[in-house]
C-alpha cells in the first residue's frame, strides 16, 4: 500500500466519496507529492552546480579587469612617450629650419 495522506482521505469521505476512492485519491496525490519532491531536490542541486559556474564566470572576468587595467596603463605611458618624442623632434626641426 502506498503512503495516504490521511487529512485528505478523511476530508474526502466527509465529503460523501467512499472510503476506497478516497484511500486511492489520497495514495494518487501523495505520489504527486513526493514526485515534486524529488523535481525541486533536482533543480536546487542543478541551481547549485550553475552557481559554482557563475562563480568560475566571475573570477574569469576579474583577471580580464585585471589585464585591461595594466593594458590601459602601459597605452597611457606608450602615449606620453610618443607625444614627448614627437614634442622633440618638432622642436629638433624648428631649431634646424630657424637656423
Amino acid at each position: 500500500m502506498a503512503i495516504q495522506l490521511g487529512a485528505l482521505r478523511d476530508a474526502l469521505v466527509e465529503a460523501g466519496a467512499s472510503p476506497a476512492t478516497a484511500g486511492r485519491a489520497s495514495e494518487e496525490l501523495a505520489s504527486y507529492n513526493a514526485e515534486f519532491t524529488s523535481i525541486r531536490d533536482d533543480m536546487r542541486s542543478g541551481f547549485a552546480k550553475v552557481d559554482g559556474g557563475f562563480a568560475k564566470v566571475d573570477g574569469g572576468f576579474a583577471k580580464v579587469d585585471q589585464e585591461l587595467t595594466r593594458l590601459r596603463g602601459e597605452i597611457n605611458l606608450l602615449r606620453w612617450m610618443i607625444g614627448t618624442n614627437s614634442a622633440l623632434c618638432v622642436a629638433i626641426l624648428l631649431r634646424l629650419f630657424i637656423h
